[in-house]
């Protein structure tokens, strides 16, 4: 992030005041949470859902440029909540940066959630820090969008490894195979 802490976009500082993020999160407690570290860096725009499936509605209904979302809710988790956002064909916006938060932390679970197409994880418990550097992350660092066959949302390679060996399948690799899409926030 920049020097102030705040982060910047392309060179220009980062205008928290204008994001529109969707906290999606069945807990109450959590949401208020989120709010205020939200409201202190000076975010105003802040819309909340209960579960997935009314977070998909709000997604309907407002302009967001961020989710924020639980992994574990009833009746819609946040894998198959972040699933319908990336692959329904009547989803908004299927290249919206999602911020996956939660209390389970194995790699199990952040496997399933890199998998459903989530751009950052956030582990409880959340400090300010964590939620500040995950949103200023997707916003001044976002990844680029892969179509495969069976899987959309941002390239999961966080680092190339020169000792891999096996086939490229990115828009920018050799014998490329897949379709990467871009966004810009």
């Amino acid at each position: 992030m920049g020097g102030n802490g705040h982060g910047s976009n392309h060179g220009r500082p980062l205008r928290y005041d204008l994001l529109r993020i969707l906290l999606v999160d069945d807990n109450h407690h959590m949401r208020v949470l989120l709010t205020e570290i939200l409201r202190a860096i000076g975010v105003r725009h802040i819309h909340e859902a209960t579960d997935g499936a009314e977070g998909l509605q709000k997604l309907r209904n407002h302009e967001i440029h961020i989710v924020m979302t639980d992994l574990a809710m009833r009746p819609l988790d946040g894998i198959d909540f972040v699933k319908l956002l990336r692959n329904s064909p009547d989803s908004q916006n299927p290249m919206i940066p999602v911020i996956m938060i939660t209390g389970h932390s194995t790699l199990v679970r952040v496997h399933e959630a890199r998998d459903a197409g989530v751009d950052e994880f956030l582990a409880k418990p959340l400090t300010a820090r964590g939620v500040i550097e995950r949103v200023w992350k997707v916003i001044d660092h976002p990844r680029p969008y892969v179509r495969s066959p069976g899987y959309f949302g941002p390239d999961r390679r966080r680092r190339n490894d020169p000792r891999w060996k096996g086939p490229w399948r990115r828009e920018g690799d050799p014998n490329k195979a897949a379709k990467t899409e871009t966004q810009e926030i």
